[in-house]
């Protein structure tokens, strides 16, 4: 067996913003996002997402005797009332009045490289989870939709609030969502730009478990463990799911050279909504802050 896992194993020394335990009792690998300055989808935090799929198979996982089924990896936030507020706005702001396409493209990519593995269990017999206990916006959203199951608390939030500086939410949640809701609910979701709370996205079959506050961990161990008992079905249903509605790695990375291309097009007013919206991300360790942001965008954008 390879389950004595030392914090040093699970723990690169190049891992800084992302914490992974393992808990043997429920066969399961509790990543906790920690990204630093501002509680979004940094380079830094998305290349230790993506390292995820070369250790869970130097580890083994998914070895035949070794680690039985189902595997499940939960992703968390360490950031009080947030779960992650998406794109690296700073950064984008930089690199589009750069005109660096390259750069954007390299951003764009490495995002891509971290939501596709979570949609597809890494390519091994994982099953992926979600754990939002504050507010998820944007790529945020978009990370927490690419899992094969979603755990929010009530008082959580998420929105897609690209729209409010003339662009889309480009990292997968157009695919994400239509799988659920079909394509013409899911361009009305992004189109509107607002938030929802969890339990009118547990209402539209988003949210999978919806748990009361403080709950979330809680709730997502319970789920785990009763899947479980029942590992064998679970296992072979997350295979037909994959296999029936994918979504390819191709697919993403076709949306988000559109998303690329798109955001070249901004102009100088649009630009101007993302400014405030980065001033906001700094402000963002509580979830009041988060809807205040997005009504500061609505604001700009209707004049």
């Amino acid at each position: 067996m390879t389950r004595a896992l030392t914090p040093e194993i699970l723990n690169p020394a190049n891992f800084t913003q992302l914490q992974v335990d393992f808990d043997p009792e429920c066969n399961t690998f509790w990543c906790s996002m920690r990204p630093s300055p501002r509680p979004c989808f940094n380079p830094t935090l998305l290349r230790e997402i993506s390292e995820l799929s070369r250790l869970f198979r130097a580890m083994g996982v998914g070895r035949s005797g070794e680690w039985g089924t189902p595997v499940h990896v939960v992703f968390t936030s360490d950031i009080p009332g947030v779960f992650n507020l998406g794109g690296d706005l700073g950064l984008f702001l930089t690199l589009i009045r750069q005109k660096d396409r390259e750069s954007l493209t390299r951003y764009a990519k490495a995002c891509i490289d971290a939501v596709h593995p979570s949609s597809v269990g890494f390519g091994l017999p994982i099953t992926t989870v979600s754990v939002v206990q504050g507010s998820a916006l944007g790529g945020g959203m978009e990370a927490a939709l690419s899992t094969h199951l979603m755990v929010a608390e009530r008082q959580a939030t998420m929105g897609l609030p690209e729209v409010l500086f003339n662009l889309f939410p480009g990292m997968g949640a157009f695919s994400f969502l239509s799988r659920r809701l079909g394509p013409a609910a899911a361009e009305d979701m992004i189109m509107s730009g607002r938030t929802w709370n969890a339990e009118e996205l547990y209402e539209r079959g988003i949210v999978d478990v919806l748990a009361e506050p403080g709950e979330g961990l809680a709730a997502a161990r319970n789920l785990v463990l009763r899947r479980n008992r029942y590992g064998n079905t679970a296992a072979a249903l997350r295979q037909v799911r994959q296999r029936l509605n994918p979504v390819t790695y191709q697919e993403l990375l076709d949306v988000t050279m559109l998303w690329v291309d798109a955001a070249l097009q901004l102009k100088d007013r649009d630009l101007k909504v993302i400014e405030r919206l980065v001033r906001a991300q700094d402000r963002m360790a509580q979830p009041a802050a988060c809807d205040a942001a997005v009504q500061v965008g609505r604001a700009v954008m209707n004049g």
